[in-house]
Parts: structure tokens; sequence; C-alpha cells
């Protein structure tokens, strides 16, 4: 009967000790979580910089997360499409809930003409070539990416002409080309309206019409025309730098040639909103310094700084480099 009275007992407290053991040590793993966070990397309540960006989630978190291991401040990116960032400043305007915009050029120049941001100026800032930022310094870039021959090694050595202009690669004869599609990537699309600006839309079909018989197959991804080119299977692509840097980083055979009379480039900038935070200026100091590139090349992303005093501007630049002047109005 005792034996009977205390299995019962047992039966009606199990539930009360398996709720207090619950709440106890959720209680204790509470407070090391939290212990552990006011702790990381010296961040406190308060200091965080809002960020609208039309960059990668991946990318924006690695940059957030290299930042915040030196500064006492907290990086919280919002990612958005090109078509969603402009519209969602435009509705904005001058209440927007962000301190800052990391976004491509066709999303700062009109925001920055209806007068969504303020001047951004530093001495990392005055390095930056004029072609790279506004007049007014409304908004600067931060890094670029050119569009480049991307040829195989043991092609290029079999080449009794290399093409040196977007011309003569049209006329060149029997030359297998890769290329990522126009209505799939930014940077096709780029190349095609900045031909058109720098040339006049005649000229820049007339290109365009003379590549297109030679294009082995137009491709979803930036990175797929490089690795054909590395793998043999096409003898040149038309690709980004920053791909074809990945590339060769992995032992692919391939050169990159430089258009003698021009390329076409994506640009990244950044526009500040927040005048009265100098948390999101000192960030935009550090996206102009080598620590914010080496940070992007430890991940394999290889772009050219817009800051031409820093350490990574002068590895990555290519002597032959020439940027198209002219930028195409969508």
């Amino acid at each position: 009967a005792r034996l009977f009275v205390r299995r019962k007992c047992m039966r009606r407290y199990t539930p009360l000790l398996l709720t207090a053991f619950v709440a106890a040590f959720l209680a204790v793993l509470g407070t090391v979580y939290l212990g552990t966070f006011a702790d990381k990397k010296g961040l406190q309540p308060g200091k965080t910089i809002t960020v609208y960006t039309t960059l990668p989630v991946e990318q924006a978190e690695m940059l957030a997360q290299e930042y915040e291991k030196s500064a006492n401040v907290r990086i919280a990116f919002k990612a958005m499409g090109t078509e969603e960032l402009s519209s969602r400043l435009k509705k904005e305007a001058n209440k927007s809930g962000a301190d800052l915009v990391l976004a491509s050029r066709q999303v700062l120049e009109p925001a920055a003409a209806a007068g969504a941001f303020v001047p951004y100026g530093s001495e990392a800032a005055d390095s930056v070539s004029d072609a790279l930022k506004s007049e007014d310094d409304t908004w600067v870039g931060v890094w670029y990416d050119p569009i480049v021959f991307c040829v195989n090694s043991d092609y290029l050595a079999l080449m009794t002409r290399i093409p040196s202009t977007w011309e003569e690669l049209a006329a060149y004869p029997g030359i297998r080309i890769g290329m990522t599609d126009f209505l799939a990537a930014d940077a096709p699309q780029q190349l095609m309206f900045t031909l058109a600006a720098e040339y006049g839309e005649p000229a820049a079909f007339r290109i365009l019409a003379g590549l297109h018989p030679k294009v082995v197959q137009y491709v979803k991804y930036l990175s797929t025309p490089v690795r054909m080119a590395g793998m043999g299977e096409v003898d040149l692509s038309i690709a980004v730098q920053s791909e074809t840097l990945r590339y060769i980083n992995q032992g692919y055979p391939l050169k990159i040639v430089y258009p003698s009379d021009g390329t076409a480039y994506l640009l990244t900038g950044m526009g500040l909103i927040n005048e009265k935070s100098p948390e999101a200026r000192a960030f935009m100091d550090w996206l102009l310094s080598d620590e914010a590139q080496l940070a992007l090349q430890r991940e394999n992303q290889f772009y050219i700084p817009a800051n031409q005093a820093t350490l990574a501007y002068k590895m990555l630049t290519g002597k032959n480099l020439i940027l198209f002047e002219k930028q195409p109005e969508y």
C-alpha cells in the first residue's frame, strides 16, 4: 500500500518537478547567453547603424561581422533589390529609417538627385576619383568591378594577334566566346547600355551582332563563363574581373586582357542619410579602407577599391585598365 501511495505521489509531482527543472535550466541558459552577448565584441545597447543595401545577404553579413570585431557598434543591414530600394528611398524621402545606403550606382544617383543624402567628406573619400563619386559628395564610390576579356592561357599562347578592342573582338574569326545572358545579371546589361552611351546605339548593336555568332552559350551566372574559359570549353569569356581573379587564385589557366578602348564596370557606393550619426561616418570610412578590402578578399571577393590611396587598389588595378567615361541613362 505504501509503495502504491509513493508511486501515486511521484506521478502527481513529476510534471511539477520537470517544469521547475526546465525553468531553472532556461534561466541559467538565458543568463549565460545574455552575458556572452553583452561581452561579444564590446557591443553596447543603442549603438546600431541601419544600412539599406543591394548587396547579397551573405556579403553584407560578412562586412558587418568584420566591422563589429573592432568597433563598438552593431551593423544592421536591410537587403533589397534595386527597384525596391529605389522605391523605398523615394517613398521615405527625408524620413528614412536608415543611417546610410550601400548600393549600386543606379540606386545612388537618382536618390542623391532627389535629396536623400547629405554630403559625406573625409580624407578617404577625397582619394576617390571624381568619376566614381558625385560632385557634391552626396554619394561616394566604394569599389567597382570592371568587365574584362577572360582568356584561356593555352589559347592565348596560340593567338597571332590578341583582340584589344570591342570591335576587334567582334570581328575576330573562329573564336569561341562565353558570356552571361543580358537578362540574367546586371553586368551584361551594364555592358550593353554603356557601349550604347559610349559609341551610340547603332555602333553598340553592331558590336553585339558581331559577337553573337561566336557566343557558345549565354549562361545564367557571372561565374560560369569564367569556369568555361578555364576548362577550355570556350576560348575567351566576357566576364567581370572579380570572378576571373577568383578562378585564377584557384589555379585555373586564365589571363586578363583589358579592352584598350575602355570597358564598362559595376560600381558600388554609399550615401549618408543620418548626418548626426558619427558611427555611420566611421563605418563609411572603414568601407573605404584596406581592412574592408582584406575582409572581402578573405572571402575570395576581389573588387577594385575606389579609394586610390589603398594598397588593395595598387594590387588589383591593371596598368592597362581604362574605364568608359560616359554613363548610361536607364
